[in-house]
């Protein structure tokens, strides 16, 4: 993915690192940011939190609101980018969630995703914090690599 090499180009240009926490993905994420030769100077490292109980353990997502509200939903996905923020003490974080299939989960239909950005806080400022939800068509893979793409292309923009 080309995309993925102008994006650690661009972080290294700004000098600021990453984190990601990925669910549907599996890691897909972390997998295509290493493979960019000079990664390491800009990725932190992730979180794959693809057992429910992980979002919460590893990343700190509300288990309240993963009880009441499942885990594909909007802000579970910005905890989750939240939480990869601060344990791997990055810069910005990009989190996914949502549902590869071959199965709803959470009320959710196959091919939802929900995708997460947070960056630094500035000053004063708050942290900026970016949500995006998407429907991909598919099956199990087409719907992962869409999400994985997708991921890419929002951070790129937030940047």
């Amino acid at each position: 993915m080309t995309v993925v090499a102008d994006l650690i180009k661009k972080l290294q240009q700004r000098t600021v690192t990453l984190a990601t926490c990925e669910s549907l993905t599996g890691g897909g994420l972390g997998a295509a940011i290493t493979s960019v030769p000079g990664a390491s100077k800009v990725y932190r490292g992730g979180l794959i939190t693809y057992a429910r109980d992980l979002k919460h353990t590893l990343a700190g997502v509300d288990q309240e609101l993963i009880d009441t509200e499942g885990v594909v939903n909007e802000l579970t996905a910005l905890q989750m980018a939240v939480g990869a923020q601060r344990r791997c003490e990055a810069d910005w974080a990009i989190a996914t969630t949502g549902v590869a299939g071959p199965t709803e989960a959470d009320g959710a239909k196959v091919g939802t995703v929900w995708f997460a950005v947070v960056g630094p806080k500035v000053g004063m400022s708050p942290a900026p914090q970016y949500t995006e939800l998407r429907e991909f068509e598919g099956d199990r893979e087409a719907i992962r690599e869409a999400a994985t793409e997708h991921a890419f292309e929002m951070l790129m923009r937030v940047l």
